[in-house]
């Protein structure tokens, strides 16, 4: 920091409409809110303590950020939901303050091995077609061509490259099977030079994911970088509790098996006279692993680790994949020391065996649903993880799964000695931010609870409609489409429909698809095709589920209407959640008061926050369930929620849209 003003006055000065930002970066608006959560992270910074900060849509929390930790000098780190937020903050925004504040620091873009070229698997593919389409070979040879001439190696750059999971895991890396310092490519391997680049930079941008496979010592190559920080700043944090339990966690999937018996046939064309060694073994593991795939089909696609073990067909299937692991890593011992490739494989086998024995060591009679005499004079442990299973067409991963992440998170953020920022427009229920805090194990910490500055009251309006069913009727997705069709009506359409499961998207969808509307359905294009096909329509509706309640960001006339189906309560047969449960309530808690209700109401305003997202944004709310008033526990979601004008009556739709919205922005102010 220089000179004797103070890092929060600076931050302050560096945000007002004198300051540089507003002199430097087109399209910059002053706002209070932000100076003052900037004032509150500079704070934070000189203190080296933790700040827990909501801060409500518009009040750009990104500048608010970057700011003081640019000013601050300090070696930083900052974690982002997701790749795409990952991209935009470093592309657009850091440079726009970097350069706005005349500063010369080193930044760098560092993200998880799988999205940088692997140039060893690279060529291990193109010298070995079996495994690719005549599709694949083409987009193969793309990949190569562009490898002789990138810098980064991130394919990122390859933006007319069609996603392709199984191309992609041919062609990257995994903490499983990279080589190290063994690799012939090590010298030009991308993953080494944009950790070397990290390590250097006074301030990196990385992704959760990342972050937390480090934090979890998954090793993926930023682990170096942790010890030095300064200054933590984790944007969009409600993720990080729920991301953490998978990092720090581990499961064994088919796919992990399939890619381990490909590449021990892969790795015989490197070692003359393997392949009589590693043949058979193969063959007996991929037919093994078929076996067990075939004895899951009676499962639900998801389910708890005791109802995957309780039959005895899905256990003697289990003991087979064991078996045929344990006779190709026998085949493969003579063989390590001729490869790194086989010794590689060597440590692959022998990670999926042990995780596969957890699963083994599981009384094969145990059932969640088992009615049980307790033991009041000696009770069982509260447990600390779960078991639990997702199956696909054609697939299946076995989870291990940690129910509290808090102590490891805390216990790292302690280590570290440094400032921790953690934000996101939703992390307050109830204006409270004891639910978060205790799962990111933050304790007594200082929170900031800063709304959102738009004019809600001029801006927006909140419907809910009268006489609907209650959400488990099996007419309630009907009549929510029909208290739909006349605010769309007064809106032309506009809308995105928001669903909390795929089945009632799917019914909505049939009913909708003769209406006048253009309709969008998620699952039927890519997503960012949908938006840019939502948007250039004008008129649309878009129907979504999860992945269209948060981070989505249509500003302007495109959208004017959200509605949201019911309560966002979390699948009551996720075998996480159920255990969670099981554990609030035995450590004496109210499970749906205290994990139930703030995850729903969390997750609610994230989708709320799809509607305005802009000063001259306006636009209808048309919350459908009609628990919020008539349950004790609704008044949570609605305190939770912006100051929105509340209406029970089409006709307050009706006149809210009949208002040109020139003249309902005008005097609107700026925030």
């Amino acid at each position: 920091m220089n000179g004797a003003q103070g890092l929060a006055a600076q931050a302050s000065a560096a945000l007002s409409a004198q300051g540089p930002l507003a002199a430097a970066a087109p399209g910059f608006t002053a706002r209070t809110a932000q100076q003052q959560l900037a004032a509150a992270i500079a704070d934070t910074i000189e203190a080296r303590d933790a700040l827990l900060a909501e801060a409500g849509t518009g009040t750009g929390k990104t500048f608010a950020y970057l700011v003081p930790l640019l000013l601050s000098g300090c070696k930083s780190i900052i974690s982002t939901g997701t790749r795409a937020l990952q991209d935009q903050l470093y592309h657009r925004d850091l440079p726009r303050v970097r350069k706005a504040l005349g500063l010369g620091l080193r930044t760098a873009l560092l993200k998880g091995r799988a999205n940088y070229l692997c140039l060893y698997r690279l060529q291990q593919a193109r010298g070995d077609s079996r495994f690719l389409s005549r599709q694949q070979m083409a987009r193969m040879q793309q990949i190569a061509v562009w490898s002789g001439g990138t810098k980064s190696g991130d394919l990122a750059e390859l933006r007319d490259l069609p996603e392709d999971p199984g191309l992609m895991v041919q062609v990257t890396s995994t903490t499983e099977n990279c080589l190290g310092n063994d690799c012939p490519f090590w010298d030009d391997c991308f993953v080494v030079k944009a950790r070397q680049q990290a390590q250097s930079a006074d301030l990196v941008v990385v992704n959760h994911h990342l972050l937390l496979a480090d934090l979890a010592l998954k090793q993926e190559g930023f682990g170096e970088i942790l010890p030095g920080a300064q200054v933590f700043v984790i944007d969009e944090a409600h993720q990080l509790p729920d991301l953490a339990q998978q990092f720090f966690g581990d499961n064994i999937s088919a796919r992990q098996v399939q890619e381990l018996a490909r590449d021990a046939l892969a790795e015989c064309g490197e070692v003359a006279g393997s392949i009589g060694r590693v043949q058979e073994p193969v063959r007996v593991l991929e037919q093994a692993l078929r076996e067990l795939r075939l004895s899951l089909n009676d499962l639900p696609v998801r389910g708890s680790g005791s109802r995957l073990r309780d039959g005895d067909a899905r256990d003697a299937a289990m003991c087979g994949l064991a078996h045929a692991l344990a006779d190709l890593s026998a085949a493969l011992a003579p063989l390590v020391s001729a490869s790194p490739g086989f010794a590689n494989l060597d440590e692959r086998l022998a990670t999926l065996r042990q995780r596969l024995q957890a699963w083994l060591a599981q009384p094969a009679s145990a059932s969640a649903d088992d009615d049980i005499e307790p033991d009041f004079d000696d009770p069982p442990p509260i447990p600390t993880e779960v078991l639990w299973y997702e199956l696909s067409a054609h697939g299946f991963v076995l989870h291990r799964t940690p129910l509290d992440v808090a102590e490891p998170l805390r216990a790292f953020r302690e280590r570290s000695g440094a400032a921790w920022i953690l934000t996101s427009a939703t992390l307050a229920v109830d204006a409270g931010f004891a639910h978060v805090a205790g799962r990111l194990g933050l304790g007594e910490v200082r929170t900031l609870l800063q709304p959102s500055p738009f004019d809600w009251p001029r801006q927006a309006l909140l419907y809910l409609p009268k006489d609907l069913p209650e959400p488990n009727s099996r007419d309630y997705v009907r009549s929510v489409v029909d208290a739909v069709r006349p605010v769309l009506q007064c809106s032309g359409g506009r809308a995105f429909l928001l669903f909390t499961s795929h089945r009632a998207l799917r019914e909505a969808a049939e009913l909708l698809a003769d209406d006048d509307w253009p309709l969008f359905v998620q699952g039927t294009a890519p997503r960012l095709e949908l938006l840019e096909r939502f948007r250039a329509s004008g008129n649309g509706v878009l129907l979504g589920a999860a992945s269209f309640w948060e981070g989505v960001d249509v500003a302007g006339d495109a959208l004017s209407v959200v509605v949201i189906d019911r309560l966002p309560f979390a699948s009551p047969d996720d075998p996480v959640l159920e255990a969670r449960l099981q554990v609030v309530r035995r450590n004496g808690g109210n499970p749906f008061f205290d994990e139930q209700v703030p995850q729903a109401v969390i997750a609610l305003k994230q989708g709320v926050g799809r509607l305005i997202r802009s000063e001259t944004d306006r636009g209808v709310l048309m919350l459908c369930d009609p628990r919020l008033l008539g349950k004790g526990y609704g008044r949570i979601f609605l305190n939770s929620l912006p100051p929105l004008p509340r209406t029970r009556v089409l006709s307050d739709v009706e006149t809210f849209f009949a208002v040109p919205r020139n003249n309902a922005a005008a005097g609107a102010g700026e925030p």
